[in-house]
Protein backbone atom coordinates (compact mmCIF):
# COMPACT_ATOMS: atom_id res chain seq x y z
CA UNK A 1 0.00 0.00 0.00
CA UNK A 2 1.14 3.19 -0.66
CA UNK A 3 1.24 6.68 1.29
CA UNK A 4 1.15 9.77 -0.51
CA UNK A 5 4.91 11.55 0.78
CA UNK A 6 4.30 15.15 2.88
CA UNK A 7 5.94 17.93 1.33
CA UNK A 8 5.57 20.05 4.37
CA UNK A 9 3.45 20.62 7.41
CA UNK A 10 1.84 23.15 6.54
CA UNK A 11 0.36 20.83 3.80
CA UNK A 12 -1.54 19.22 6.72
CA UNK A 13 -5.12 20.20 7.23
CA UNK A 14 -6.55 22.01 10.15
CA UNK A 15 -8.71 18.87 11.38
CA UNK A 16 -5.41 16.73 11.43
CA UNK A 17 -3.91 19.27 13.49
CA UNK A 18 -6.64 19.59 15.82
CA UNK A 19 -6.79 15.76 15.53
CA UNK A 20 -3.17 15.07 16.72
CA UNK A 21 -3.11 17.77 19.55
CA UNK A 22 -6.09 16.82 21.17
CA UNK A 23 -4.39 13.38 22.13
CA UNK A 24 -1.79 15.21 23.86
CA UNK A 25 -1.13 15.90 27.69
CA UNK A 26 -1.26 19.61 28.95
CA UNK A 27 2.79 19.67 29.46
CA UNK A 28 3.07 18.00 25.80
CA UNK A 29 1.02 20.31 24.03
CA UNK A 30 2.15 23.57 25.33
CA UNK A 31 5.76 22.38 24.31
CA UNK A 32 4.21 22.00 21.06
CA UNK A 33 2.77 25.12 21.26
CA UNK A 34 6.26 26.48 20.92
CA UNK A 35 7.66 24.70 17.89
CA UNK A 36 6.01 26.58 14.93
CA UNK A 37 3.25 29.28 14.39
CA UNK A 38 0.57 26.65 12.85
CA UNK A 39 1.18 24.55 16.12
CA UNK A 40 1.08 27.54 18.40
CA UNK A 41 -2.49 29.06 16.52
CA UNK A 42 -4.23 25.98 16.97
CA UNK A 43 -3.13 25.11 20.65
CA UNK A 44 -4.92 28.13 21.91
CA UNK A 45 -8.36 26.36 21.07
CA UNK A 46 -10.17 26.16 24.28
CA UNK A 47 -11.92 22.77 23.23
CA UNK A 48 -8.19 21.09 23.10
CA UNK A 49 -7.80 22.36 26.91
CA UNK A 50 -11.36 21.60 27.99
CA UNK A 51 -10.42 18.26 26.85
CA UNK A 52 -6.57 18.08 28.57
CA UNK A 53 -8.45 19.63 31.97
CA UNK A 54 -11.17 16.53 31.51
CA UNK A 55 -8.85 14.15 31.53
CA UNK A 56 -6.84 15.58 34.65
CA UNK A 57 -9.57 16.87 36.64
CA UNK A 58 -12.73 15.10 36.07
CA UNK A 59 -15.04 17.54 38.18
CA UNK A 60 -14.45 19.68 35.26
CA UNK A 61 -17.07 17.77 32.89
CA UNK A 62 -20.04 19.55 35.02
CA UNK A 63 -22.06 22.24 33.42
CA UNK A 64 -21.94 24.40 36.75
CA UNK A 65 -17.77 24.12 36.51
CA UNK A 66 -17.33 25.14 32.65
CA UNK A 67 -19.05 28.11 33.09
CA UNK A 68 -17.10 28.78 36.08
CA UNK A 69 -13.76 28.19 34.00
CA UNK A 70 -15.04 30.02 31.43
CA UNK A 71 -16.12 33.31 34.02
CA UNK A 72 -12.34 33.30 35.44
CA UNK A 73 -10.46 33.01 31.86
CA UNK A 74 -10.92 29.64 30.31
CA UNK A 75 -9.64 26.01 30.39
CA UNK A 76 -6.13 27.48 29.12
CA UNK A 77 -5.54 29.56 31.96
CA UNK A 78 -7.24 27.14 34.63
CA UNK A 79 -5.00 24.48 33.48
CA UNK A 80 -1.76 27.32 33.82
CA UNK A 81 -2.98 28.07 37.21
CA UNK A 82 -3.95 24.80 38.56
CA UNK A 83 -1.80 21.85 37.29
CA UNK A 84 1.62 23.44 39.04
CA UNK A 85 1.80 22.77 42.78
CA UNK A 86 2.26 25.86 45.18
CA UNK A 87 6.08 25.74 46.78
CA UNK A 88 7.24 28.37 49.79
CA UNK A 89 10.43 28.45 49.83
CA UNK A 90 10.67 30.82 52.61
CA UNK A 91 10.10 28.49 55.19
CA UNK A 92 13.98 27.58 55.21
CA UNK A 93 14.45 31.69 56.16
CA UNK A 94 12.15 31.20 58.73
CA UNK A 95 13.21 32.31 62.61
CA UNK A 96 11.38 31.11 65.68
CA UNK A 97 13.12 33.24 68.19
CA UNK A 98 11.60 36.37 65.89
CA UNK A 99 7.91 34.71 65.84
CA UNK A 100 8.76 34.88 69.67
CA UNK A 101 9.37 37.92 70.26
CA UNK A 102 6.45 39.00 67.53
CA UNK A 103 4.04 37.30 69.80
CA UNK A 104 4.77 38.66 72.71
CA UNK A 105 4.10 42.15 71.43
CA UNK A 106 0.67 41.36 69.76
CA UNK A 107 -2.59 42.23 71.44
CA UNK A 108 -5.05 39.40 71.05
CA UNK A 109 -7.18 41.83 68.75
CA UNK A 110 -4.27 41.59 66.64
CA UNK A 111 -3.30 38.02 66.55
CA UNK A 112 -6.54 36.67 65.62
CA UNK A 113 -7.19 39.32 62.94
CA UNK A 114 -9.49 41.88 64.81
CA UNK A 115 -8.80 44.26 62.47
CA UNK A 116 -10.23 46.35 59.32
CA UNK A 117 -6.56 46.79 57.27
CA UNK A 118 -7.90 44.41 55.12
CA UNK A 119 -10.25 44.64 51.93
CA UNK A 120 -13.36 43.04 51.98
CA UNK A 121 -13.37 38.98 51.22
CA UNK A 122 -16.42 36.84 51.96
CA UNK A 123 -16.89 33.25 51.98
CA UNK A 124 -18.96 33.34 48.65
CA UNK A 125 -16.36 34.30 46.66
CA UNK A 126 -14.73 31.11 46.46
CA UNK A 127 -15.65 27.84 44.98
CA UNK A 128 -14.28 24.32 45.92
CA UNK A 129 -13.12 21.70 43.12
CA UNK A 130 -12.20 18.29 44.43
CA UNK A 131 -11.12 15.14 42.44
CA UNK A 132 -9.16 12.07 43.85
CA UNK A 133 -7.79 9.46 42.28
CA UNK A 134 -6.82 5.95 43.15
CA UNK A 135 -4.33 4.07 41.34
CA UNK A 136 -4.95 6.19 38.21
CA UNK A 137 -8.66 5.45 38.31
CA UNK A 138 -10.96 9.04 39.26
CA UNK A 139 -12.87 7.77 42.48
CA UNK A 140 -14.69 10.73 43.58
CA UNK A 141 -15.32 14.29 42.64
CA UNK A 142 -16.98 16.97 44.36
CA UNK A 143 -17.72 20.45 43.84
CA UNK A 144 -18.32 22.84 47.13
CA UNK A 145 -19.63 26.68 46.43
CA UNK A 146 -18.73 29.21 49.32
CA UNK A 147 -17.84 27.67 52.76
CA UNK A 148 -20.78 25.89 55.14
CA UNK A 149 -22.28 28.01 57.31
CA UNK A 150 -20.34 30.95 56.61
CA UNK A 151 -22.56 34.00 55.89
CA UNK A 152 -20.99 36.53 54.49
CA UNK A 153 -22.02 38.85 57.48
CA UNK A 154 -21.74 35.72 60.32
CA UNK A 155 -19.35 37.22 62.70
CA UNK A 156 -18.94 34.24 64.71
CA UNK A 157 -17.20 32.35 61.60
CA UNK A 158 -14.47 34.67 60.98
CA UNK A 159 -13.45 34.68 64.93
CA UNK A 160 -13.52 30.59 64.99
CA UNK A 161 -10.82 28.09 63.92
CA UNK A 162 -11.14 27.72 59.97
CA UNK A 163 -12.99 24.19 58.77
CA UNK A 164 -14.58 22.96 55.73
CA UNK A 165 -15.76 19.46 56.00
CA UNK A 166 -16.76 18.67 52.27
CA UNK A 167 -18.38 15.34 52.34
CA UNK A 168 -20.67 17.50 54.90
CA UNK A 169 -21.74 19.80 52.18
CA UNK A 170 -21.25 18.95 48.87
CA UNK A 171 -23.70 16.61 48.24
CA UNK A 172 -26.05 19.06 48.83
CA UNK A 173 -25.02 21.04 46.34
CA UNK A 174 -24.14 18.64 43.32
CA UNK A 175 -26.80 18.58 40.11
CA UNK A 176 -29.00 15.59 39.88
CA UNK A 177 -26.42 14.33 37.28
CA UNK A 178 -25.03 11.18 39.04
CA UNK A 179 -21.72 13.18 40.21
CA UNK A 180 -20.43 13.71 43.57
CA UNK A 181 -23.24 11.70 44.98
CA UNK A 182 -23.44 8.47 47.28
CA UNK A 183 -21.01 7.35 49.11
CA UNK A 184 -16.91 6.79 47.98
CA UNK A 185 -15.49 3.30 47.83
CA UNK A 186 -12.98 1.27 47.30
CA UNK A 187 -12.60 -2.37 46.91
CA UNK A 188 -10.72 -5.40 45.84
CA UNK A 189 -11.77 -4.69 42.06
CA UNK A 190 -10.37 -1.13 42.14
CA UNK A 191 -7.13 -2.48 43.22
CA UNK A 192 -6.97 -2.85 46.84
CA UNK A 193 -5.32 -6.22 48.29
CA UNK A 194 -8.09 -8.74 49.78
CA UNK A 195 -7.67 -8.57 53.65
CA UNK A 196 -8.44 -11.60 55.88
CA UNK A 197 -8.37 -10.01 59.22
CA UNK A 198 -7.31 -6.55 60.88
CA UNK A 199 -4.65 -8.42 63.09
CA UNK A 200 -2.77 -9.48 60.14
CA UNK A 201 -3.21 -6.19 58.87
CA UNK A 202 -1.98 -4.48 61.82
CA UNK A 203 1.18 -6.60 61.42
CA UNK A 204 1.81 -6.35 57.60
CA UNK A 205 0.62 -3.11 56.77
CA UNK A 206 -0.33 -4.43 53.02
CA UNK A 207 -3.72 -2.81 52.58
CA UNK A 208 -2.26 0.77 54.42
CA UNK A 209 0.71 1.05 51.85
CA UNK A 210 -1.57 0.26 48.74
CA UNK A 211 -4.22 3.15 50.08
CA UNK A 212 -1.08 5.68 50.94
CA UNK A 213 0.80 4.90 47.83
CA UNK A 214 -2.29 4.99 44.89
CA UNK A 215 -3.64 8.10 45.78
CA UNK A 216 -3.97 11.23 44.75
CA UNK A 217 -5.68 14.12 45.44
CA UNK A 218 -6.64 17.57 44.12
CA UNK A 219 -8.26 20.51 45.90
CA UNK A 220 -8.41 23.33 43.49
CA UNK A 221 -9.79 26.76 45.16
CA UNK A 222 -11.48 29.05 42.30
CA UNK A 223 -12.19 32.56 43.65
CA UNK A 224 -15.16 34.19 41.14
CA UNK A 225 -14.41 37.92 42.67
CA UNK A 226 -10.64 38.30 41.47
CA UNK A 227 -10.83 35.34 38.96
CA UNK A 228 -8.04 33.44 40.05
CA UNK A 229 -7.42 29.52 40.90
CA UNK A 230 -4.98 27.32 42.47
CA UNK A 231 -4.36 23.59 43.67
CA UNK A 232 -3.64 23.51 47.39
CA UNK A 233 -3.08 19.75 47.30
CA UNK A 234 0.66 17.99 47.28
CA UNK A 235 -1.18 15.29 44.68
CA UNK A 236 0.58 12.73 46.56
CA UNK A 237 0.00 12.14 50.87
CA UNK A 238 2.35 13.85 52.79
CA UNK A 239 2.13 11.61 55.59
CA UNK A 240 -0.43 9.51 57.37
CA UNK A 241 -1.48 7.14 60.22
CA UNK A 242 -2.61 3.87 60.70
CA UNK A 243 -5.81 2.46 63.08
CA UNK A 244 -6.71 6.19 64.27
CA UNK A 245 -8.61 6.82 65.92
CA UNK A 246 -9.98 3.18 66.07
CA UNK A 247 -8.37 -0.38 64.22
CA UNK A 248 -10.60 0.26 60.97
CA UNK A 249 -9.68 3.83 60.23
CA UNK A 250 -6.73 5.27 58.05
CA UNK A 251 -5.65 8.68 57.87
CA UNK A 252 -4.20 10.64 55.26
CA UNK A 253 -2.78 14.05 54.73
CA UNK A 254 -1.97 16.26 52.19
CA UNK A 255 -1.81 19.96 51.78
CA UNK A 256 0.66 22.83 51.05
CA UNK A 257 2.74 26.14 52.60
CA UNK A 258 0.98 29.71 51.90
CA UNK A 259 2.09 32.78 52.82
CA UNK A 260 0.62 34.46 55.17
CA UNK A 261 2.44 37.59 55.74
CA UNK A 262 0.85 40.80 57.15
CA UNK A 263 -1.44 38.25 58.06
CA UNK A 264 -0.50 36.11 60.83
CA UNK A 265 3.32 36.46 62.93
CA UNK A 266 4.26 32.96 61.68
CA UNK A 267 4.28 34.42 58.18
CA UNK A 268 3.34 30.80 56.72
CA UNK A 269 0.99 28.48 57.14
CA UNK A 270 -0.04 24.84 56.27
CA UNK A 271 -2.92 23.99 54.65
CA UNK A 272 -3.79 20.53 55.96
CA UNK A 273 -6.15 18.22 53.44
CA UNK A 274 -7.38 15.37 55.72
CA UNK A 275 -8.74 11.96 53.74
CA UNK A 276 -10.04 8.93 56.10
CA UNK A 277 -11.16 6.07 55.03
CA UNK A 278 -12.85 3.34 57.24
CA UNK A 279 -12.76 -0.61 56.59
CA UNK A 280 -16.09 -1.55 55.53
CA UNK A 281 -15.68 -5.15 55.04
CA UNK A 282 -13.05 -7.91 54.99
CA UNK A 283 -12.63 -11.52 53.64
CA UNK A 284 -13.50 -13.32 56.52
CA UNK A 285 -16.93 -11.78 57.04
CA UNK A 286 -17.55 -13.34 54.27
CA UNK A 287 -17.18 -10.05 51.86
CA UNK A 288 -14.53 -8.43 49.29
CA UNK A 289 -12.34 -6.19 51.32
CA UNK A 290 -13.57 -2.65 51.19
CA UNK A 291 -13.53 0.85 52.36
CA UNK A 292 -15.28 3.98 52.37
CA UNK A 293 -14.21 7.82 52.52
CA UNK A 294 -15.63 8.90 56.07
CA UNK A 295 -13.45 12.07 55.55
CA UNK A 296 -12.49 14.90 53.17
CA UNK A 297 -11.42 18.09 54.78
CA UNK A 298 -9.36 21.09 54.62
CA UNK A 299 -8.02 23.75 57.69
CA UNK A 300 -5.23 25.84 58.44
CA UNK A 301 -2.74 25.78 61.13
CA UNK A 302 -0.06 27.92 62.10
CA UNK A 303 3.44 27.27 63.37
CA UNK A 304 2.45 26.14 66.47
CA UNK A 305 -0.19 24.19 65.50
CA UNK A 306 -3.57 26.62 66.73
CA UNK A 307 -5.98 26.69 64.15
CA UNK A 308 -6.01 30.19 62.01
CA UNK A 309 -9.72 31.45 62.26
CA UNK A 310 -12.13 31.99 59.68
CA UNK A 311 -11.61 36.00 59.13
CA UNK A 312 -7.32 35.19 58.13
CA UNK A 313 -8.00 32.46 56.71
CA UNK A 314 -10.17 33.95 53.81
CA UNK A 315 -6.84 36.65 53.63
CA UNK A 316 -4.29 33.31 53.38
CA UNK A 317 -6.54 31.92 50.83
CA UNK A 318 -7.12 34.79 48.61
CA UNK A 319 -3.48 35.36 48.51
CA UNK A 320 -2.34 31.70 48.18
CA UNK A 321 -4.24 32.09 44.67
CA UNK A 322 -0.96 34.57 43.48
CA UNK A 323 1.66 32.96 45.54
CA UNK A 324 4.80 31.14 43.72
CA UNK A 325 3.98 27.37 41.62
CA UNK A 326 6.23 24.84 40.22
CA UNK A 327 5.52 21.83 38.14
CA UNK A 328 8.64 19.88 39.92
CA UNK A 329 6.22 18.42 42.21
CA UNK A 330 9.15 17.43 44.52
CA UNK A 331 9.55 21.13 45.51
CA UNK A 332 6.57 21.49 46.74
CA UNK A 333 6.80 18.06 48.74
CA UNK A 334 10.01 19.83 50.01
CA UNK A 335 8.50 22.52 51.17
CA UNK A 336 5.99 20.87 53.58
CA UNK A 337 8.64 18.66 54.88
CA UNK A 338 10.79 21.83 55.40
CA UNK A 339 7.56 23.28 57.35
CA UNK A 340 7.09 20.09 59.29
CA UNK A 341 11.07 20.30 60.65
CA UNK A 342 10.79 23.89 61.21
CA UNK A 343 7.67 23.52 63.27
CA UNK A 344 9.23 20.34 65.18
CA UNK A 345 12.43 22.56 65.83
CA UNK A 346 9.62 25.36 67.42
CA UNK A 347 7.97 22.74 69.69
CA UNK A 348 11.30 21.42 71.09
CA UNK A 349 12.84 25.02 71.89
CA UNK A 350 9.77 26.14 73.73
CA UNK A 351 9.58 22.57 75.64
CA UNK A 352 13.10 23.19 76.41
CA UNK A 353 12.27 27.08 77.41
CA UNK A 354 9.68 25.88 79.59
CA UNK A 355 11.98 23.33 81.09
CA UNK A 356 14.44 25.90 81.63
CA UNK A 357 11.46 28.08 83.52
CA UNK A 358 10.39 25.22 85.72
CA UNK A 359 13.96 24.66 86.55
CA UNK A 360 14.45 28.05 87.53
CA UNK A 361 11.06 28.39 89.69
CA UNK A 362 12.19 24.79 91.43
CA UNK A 363 15.43 26.43 92.25
CA UNK A 364 13.91 29.92 93.58
CA UNK A 365 11.52 28.21 95.67
CA UNK A 366 14.78 26.46 97.19
CA UNK A 367 16.23 28.92 97.60
CA UNK A 368 13.78 31.05 99.34
CA UNK A 369 13.14 28.09 101.99
CA UNK A 370 16.31 27.80 102.55
CA UNK A 371 16.47 31.28 103.45
CA UNK A 372 13.40 31.44 105.46
CA UNK A 373 14.72 28.28 107.58
CA UNK A 374 18.26 29.91 107.93
CA UNK A 375 16.79 33.23 109.48
CA UNK A 376 14.66 31.12 111.52
CA UNK A 377 17.14 29.39 113.34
Amino acid sequence: MSVAPIDSIASLSSDLFYDILRRLDGSALASLACTCAAFCSISKEESLWEDVCASVWPSTNREDVKSLISSIGGFRKFYADCFPLIINKEVGEYQWNNYHEYLDDLTEAEYYGDTNEFESITPSDFVSIVDIRFKGKPICSKVLSGIPNADDNAGWFYNCPFRIDLLTYADRNDNNDGEGEGEVTLSVTDGLPPITSMERERKDGKLWHELRDGLLLSWILVNKKIKQAANLASWSPLDGQRHWPTDKDFVIRFGSVLPAKDILPSQVVQCILVMKFRVVHIEEEGFETSLKLTELSMQLEDMEGSHVNGKNSLHILKEALSCRRSKNYSEAIESCHMYSKVQNELKEEKMRSESRLDTFCILTGIAAFMTFWYYVF
